[in-house]
């Protein structure tokens, strides 16, 4: 009798495994369908000719995201052929942001994007983000909701484990104007388990900042990164080619010194003139431009 009830229970239990395997199949064939059509979307949102033309193209774009999101187990699929957005994940697999932009004829952004969270039974809560940038007048000082975000696109999330709650620090690029580009290292925590934007974390010069955010020449490219062995954000020192330019950020550039936040007792800590030598020093490697990357798919026929 014993052997029996085992057998069955062993039966039961295959079936369940089989029935599960199917039904992941199932959904994965679903996400590659819905991953083909934003990847060819996504081309559009970067390359049609006209305003009009990619703002309807990331419409369409948005539509069937949000589509692909509500398939059950969608948060372990990776998009990894959608290149027109940047999706990076918490290291702890919390969340996970999704960011891109829409480009304007006069070279100006709007940036788009959202976080869906690892609820870990295929109920999908997102948190679509609206950038707000025109209206943050002093964004160095200013948290945001979901719904008053600073457009930027993710390339880096480094989790901090603070004692009252962690939050999560981001590095992003944030391209601005035909003759300018931004990066920005912002904050992202959990309050009543919506994402605020902007933390008073970052020490220096006499001042808390919420956020950092660095303006140069779209001519140049600027070091943004965070070394992890040392608790260390570093980035270029930016300056302009004069003194009598300061503030004209359309001419700042990288002047081959380097700065940074170190991390220490739940803070960032500003520290100036950092020894870089004998470190890994590239340039926008962490980020490709979206229009950079369409343009070397469209050279190798992808």
């Amino acid at each position: 009798m014993r052997k029996l009830v085992f057998t069955l229970m062993f039966l039961q239990l295959s079936f369940l495994a089989f029935a599960q395997h199917s039904d992941d199949s199932k959904y994965l064939k679903v996400l590659a369908l819905y991953q083909d059509s934003l990847v060819d979307m996504g081309k559009k949102v970067i390359n049609d000719d006209t305003e009009m033309e990619r703002q309807n193209a990331n419409i369409e774009f948005i539509k069937k995201l949000v589509k692909a999101l509500k398939v059950p187990q969608s948060f372990n699929f990776g998009f990894d052929s959608v290149k027109s957005i940047h999706i990076i994940n918490a290291p702890d697999n919390r969340f996970r942001i999704f960011t891109w932009f829409v480009q304007y004829d006069d070279g100006s952004y709007r940036y788009y994007g959202t976080i869906q969270m690892n609820t870990g039974d295929n109920r999908l809560v997102m948190f679509p983000l609206t950038d707000y940038t025109p209206f943050i007048k002093n964004p160095e000082d200013s948290v945001g909701s979901s719904k008053k975000w600073l457009g930027a696109l993710y390339y880096q999330i480094i989790p901090v484990y603070a004692e009252k709650y962690p939050y999560y620090v981001l590095l992003g690029w944030k391209g601005n104007t035909v003759k300018t580009n931004k990066k920005v290292i912002d904050v992202i925590t959990f309050r009543d388990d919506k994402p605020v934007f902007g933390h008073s974390v970052f020490d220096g010069n006499g001042k808390v900042r919420k956020r950092v955010v660095f303006e140069y020449t779209r001519q140049a490219s600027m070091l943004l990164k965070y070394l992890p062995d040392e608790h260390l954000i570093v980035f270029d020192h930016l300056v302009p080619p004069d003194k009598k330019q300061k503030g004209n950020f359309e001419v700042y550039g990288p002047d081959l010194s380097y700065d940074g936040y170190r991390f220490k007792d739940g803070r960032w800590e500003f520290v100036e003139n950092l020894d870089m030598r004998n470190k890994p020093d590239s340039h926008d490697n962490e980020f490709i431009d979206p229009k950079k990357q369409a343009e070397i798919d469209k050279a190798s026929g992808n």
